[in-house]
């Protein structure tokens, strides 16, 4: 009887390597992951301005749908369009901070982005969203978004 201890003991210990193994292996992909959705939204925001729709049409899932400050619903060809003429109405628009969690192959990206108009009013301002990542096929895709329009504090 005194064996089962030790033997409970050297599996208690190998699980836990595993499982130390296997975390380090999630964080390390995780981090990918993380760096990936960061350097995408922050050229999806930038994309405002430059016109590049490259950007939107890699990272937005076929079956996209995102809602606009106004409430209205759009499509992933919509805002494909919309970028490729935003340059005429937005000089800049730069993002300033992204929080990402990670649910499984999910992950919900929150931030917020400053722009600046090349006419109308206000001149100045800001986005705040939330955009909704899905792993899937092997690629890291936004499937819904909820945008913002604010003042810049």
């Amino acid at each position: 009887m005194r064996a089962f201890p030790a033997v409970a003991c050297v599996l208690s210990c190998a699980a836990c390597l595993v499982s130390s193994a296997n975390a380090q292996h999630r964080s390390a992909s995780q981090l990918e992951a993380e760096h990936y959705i960061r350097e995408s939204e922050r050229q999806w925001a930038e994309s405002v301005a430059s016109g590049d729709s490259s950007v939107v049409a890699r990272i937005l899932a076929d079956d996209f749908v995102g809602v606009d400050p106004d409430g209205r619903q759009y499509t992933k060809a919509k805002m494909v369009s919309d970028t490729r003429t935003a340059p005429q109405y937005f000089a800049s628009n730069h993002l300033n901070d992204v929080k990402i969690r990670f649910y499984g192959n999910t992950a919900v990206a929150q931030g917020n982005e400053s722009w600046v108009r090349r006419k109308g009013a206000p001149k100045h301002g800001r986005f705040v969203w939330t955009d909704t990542w899905l792993l899937r096929n092997g690629k890291w895709q936004i499937v819904a978004a909820e945008d913002l329009t604010v003042a810049e504090p």
